[in-house]
């Protein structure tokens, strides 16, 4: 049977955001004969069998590996049998008559061998991507070092992004994304279907300039818009998307420009690529440690500063202490204090003060203990330590406020106020959306509802209508819109309409556990599910290697007192040493040889699992897997010092 559109989306791990696309895909199939391919690149989140519980109607091809972009959707395009073909990223959500629009278009347009439409991000800002032009050597040398950013509507400096095309007229174009092609069956069988060379990236460039070459032109249309939560699939900030993206670029200039062009790009991209790339590491690690920098500066200069001021006082004298003080003494103490409030969550955003006061405290509790210990010469003065102790609270965590209030993005302080949010739906829906919204990692203050509908009455504070006033005086955090209740049409019209105002917003699927949205065009989707205090989360990575490290530098000492009691003793110590190092962990999964723990957070090899404490064992290997979902599904410190009290004698065992 021949179809009127065939649709293929490509994923990989995006499950709830491929629900949501899907939920917009089949409101917008109407009046249309149309398939829908989902071909999944060995995802490890659940997405295929949550795409045959929830969606029975979709084709969906399941690949053992992940064989990139471009050969996922030629696997579909082949079995596919409509007179159109959609590629469609599965972080999408599009409107309800945006496959009729595109249909109409392409069959009025003759000459048109593909269509792009209007993309704008989860904050309702247009995404330029929407429209672009060939990456010539020169149209790529602005790109890359930044005159299309500073002159974006030059015909010249912002070809890239065709900034001179206005965004709300439709226009020939060169480049259309790769989020949304809708392309005529009958010009892929002339052109051929997406070059296989690209992996992921460039893919799209390398289709649209065959298109045109091949005799056909490609449209921006923009009377259809779709939302387009950018970045989620990938993460353009890091070094791996810069390698992939610029390497794609030179396979696209080797392919289709002169044998001199290709050189004179080629030298270009690798340029950028060692441009981009060390500005990637660098920005990453200056990102990561910044903030620790600052506060050792900041306590290194309070030492500075005070140590004269205390010599003075205390000993009537200069130079009391020696230069070993303060070239290796405080240093030490900061490297103390920094580490215990990073492993204590105090660098975590948003900041928790106390998280950070607790770690200082810490901190200034072991280097006493530590000092304690030391010969009489090494002591210099305890006085110091917590006079450094109380500069370091007050100065660092004065910068914290300060900042907090100055709006600094990576110093907001997490003061427990809870996101003011309205939910757009039918009651029944709202209900079902706020239980939700309550078991997520959200502090939601639920502020009220609003009618999907113009006529309303209580509970409902107004309607839809009126969300831009509702939305001013309640000082709303976000908007929340129940997909069962209000059209995706609807959605990004109030989204584009309200793009001045400082609000979020998130959608929420029927019938599902996920609320979707995205706050910048920089952000990838934002996600809130249902909260479990999952072992992958980084603050639990943290306590869990501070536990390993503890437990095994106590074990290993203590070795002699529990040596006659475990199995093995040297086969556990030289475990234990591992765990120490980093090598293993002293508590992981159960690794039998059928055990899934694919879908489970990455954990190092453990000495002891979950399993160690059952008293029948001979479990079968459901149970057995569904204590390791327990154990990574709601992490706790002291459930390894559990299983490590419950199966101590086990830890010289033979591997499980």
């Amino acid at each position: 049977m021949h179809m009127d559109l065939s649709i293929v989306i490509v994923n990989y791990n995006v499950k709830y955001f491929l629900e949501q696309c899907l939920h917009s895909v089949k409101k917008a199939m109407e009046g249309l004969e149309t398939e829908v391919f989902v071909v999944d690149n060995n995802s490890v989140d659940g997405s295929c069998s949550h795409i045959r519980e929830r969606f029975p109607w979709v084709k969906l091809i399941e690949n053992r590996e992940n064989v990139g972009f471009s050969k996922a959707n030629n696997q579909a395009i082949r079995a596919a049998s409509g007179k159109y073909v959609l590629l469609l990223n599965p972080d999408t959500v599009v409107e309800e008559d945006t496959f009729r629009k595109c249909f109409r278009f392409m069959e009025t347009h003759d000459d048109a061998g593909a269509l792009g439409v209007k993309m704008i991000d989860g904050s309702g800002h247009f995404l330029p991507e929407s429209k672009r032009a060939f990456p010539t050597p020169w149209v790529a040398f602005y790109k890359i070092f930044g005159l299309s950013r500073l002159f974006p509507r030059s015909k010249k400096f912002g070809k890239y992004h065709l900034g001179y095309l206005p965004g709300d007229a439709s226009s020939k174009i060169e480049v259309l994304a790769g989020a949304f092609m809708f392309l005529r069956r009958e010009t892929l069988d002339k052109v051929g279907l997406l070059d296989e060379d690209y992996f992921m990236y460039g893919e799209d460039i390398d289709l649209s300039y065959r298109i045109i070459m091949g005799g056909y032109n490609n449209y921006y249309f923009p009377e259809a818009i779709i939302i387009h939560y950018k970045g989620e699939s990938t993460k353009k900030g890091s070094l791996n998307y810069v390698l992939v993206f610029y390497n794609a670029m030179i396979i696209f200039a080797r392919k289709h420009f002169s044998t001199r062009n290709a050189r004179y790009y080629t030298l270009v991209i690798n340029l950028a690529i060692y441009l981009r790339a060390s500005m990637a590491v660098t920005r990453r690690f200056v990102k990561k440690i910044y903030r620790q920098v600052v506060d050792a500066g900041i306590i290194y200069a309070g030492f500075l500063a005070g140590l004269p001021i205390w010599e003075s006082y205390k000993f009537n004298a200069e130079n009391y202490y020696p230069e070993a003080f303060m070239h290796y003494v405080v240093p030490g103490y900061i490297l103390v204090w920094i580490l215990s409030a990073y492993y204590s969550g105090g660098y975590d955003k948003p900041l928790k003060l106390w998280k950070y006061f607790r770690g200082i405290l810490v901190g200034t509790f072991t280097i006493l203990v530590v000092y304690a210990l030391l010969p009489e010469s090494l002591r210099f003065s305890r006085a110091l330590i917590l006079l450094g102790t109380l500069w370091t609270l007050i100065a660092t965590g004065g910068l914290r406020w300060l900042l907090h209030l100055f709006g600094t993005a990576d110093y907001q302080l997490d003061l427990n106020r809870k996101k003011r949010i309205v939910i757009v739906g039918e009651k029944q829906e709202a209900d079902r959306v706020t239980r939700v919204l309550e078991k997520t990692q959200v502090k939601p203050e639920i502020i009220g509802y609003v009618s999907p509908e113009p006529d309303y009455q209580e509970p409902y504070l107004g309607s839809v209508d009126q969300i831009e006033e509702i939305t001013r005086i309640h000082k709303l955090d976000e908007i929340l819109f129940c997909a069962a209740n209000i059209s995706s049409r609807r959605i990004i019209k109030i989204m584009t309409r309200l793009t001045g105002l400082a609000v979020n917003y998130k959608i929420a699927p029927p019938e599902s556990l996920s609320i979707i949205g995205s706050n910048s065009i920089n952000t990838s989707g934002e996600l809130y599910t249902i909260h479990f205090n999952s072992i992958g989360k980084a603050a639990n990575l943290r306590s869990k290697r501070l536990f390993d490290i503890i437990a095994s530098l106590v074990l290993i000492l203590f070795f002699p007192f529990w040596a006659f009691f475990v199995h093995h003793p040297l086969r556990a110590v030289s475990r234990l040493f591992r765990s120490l190092v980093g090598k293993r962990t002293i508590v992981g999964y159960y690794n039998g040889t059928t055990a899934d723990t694919l879908t489970l957070p990455k954990l190092r090899k453990g000495i002891l699992h979950p399993a160690v404490a059952l008293k029948d064992k001979d479990a079968d290997q459901e149970t057995l897997e569904k204590l390791n979902v327990i154990y990574a599904k709601d992490y706790k410190p002291a459930t390894d010092l559990q299983i490590l009290l419950k199966g101590f004698r086990q830890l010289g065992a033979r591997d499980h």
